[in-house]
């Protein structure tokens, strides 16, 4: 496996770009498919924000300066990509973005790539009445397993912000798994 900075190095090298890139998304594909479908829910549509995420990778690849990890620069355009996705698609449909989700999240029992058992199902639907921040900030934390540091990089904010939206969001998630934990008993 290359070193991130040998990889950066042939990234912006026109001569090694094409095999460096090839090499990126091997490396990376795999985790940036997985930050975004928790953002947008939907396979196929998680599929063409990994693809246009890549396509804006590489064609900014020159402007990484390195300030930061270059996956860290990566997730914050995955994040950013997702995010303009749910709202163009919310606008189109003439409907919030947390409408959107709440869709999405209807969708899910029959997303044929969706695996879950009704007690995922319910984390989603809890994870889906978030605020797109907290939502944002929960699943790249509890899930992705994300330092605050990290996120901080991320999403461009503050340690003590993120802990803060954190920690509301998980209040936020047993509350309502808690008022609704009998209409799951009936599942």
């Amino acid at each position: 496996m290359v070193t991130e900075n040998d990889l950066v190095g042939a990234l912006q090298n026109d001569k090694h770009k094409e095999a460096a890139f090839r090499e990126l998304v091997s490396q990376y594909k795999e985790r940036l498919y997985w930050h975004i479908r928790k953002i947008v829910l939907n396979h196929d549509d998680t599929d063409d924000v990994l693809q246009n995420t890549f396509i804006k990778i590489y064609k900014n690849i020159h402007s990484f300066k390195g300030d930061s990890k270059l996956y860290t620069w990566m997730y914050r355009i995955a994040t950013n990509e997702s995010i303009t996705f749910i709202n163009k698609r919310a606008k189109r449909k003439q409907v919030s973005s947390e409408e959107l989700q709440n869709q999405a999240i209807e969708k899910l029992t029959s997303d044929v790539y969706f695996e879950g058992e009704t007690i995922q199902l319910q984390l989603q639907r809890a994870i889906a009445t978030l605020p797109p921040k907290q939502r944002m900030v929960f699943n790249m934390k509890y899930f992705d397993e994300h330092t605050y540091e990290e996120l901080s990089e991320i999403l461009e904010t503050s340690v003590g912000g993120l802990k803060s939206s954190y920690h509301i969001a998980v209040k936020k998630i047993t509350e309502y798994l808690k008022t609704n934990e009998s209409r799951f008993n009936d599942m």
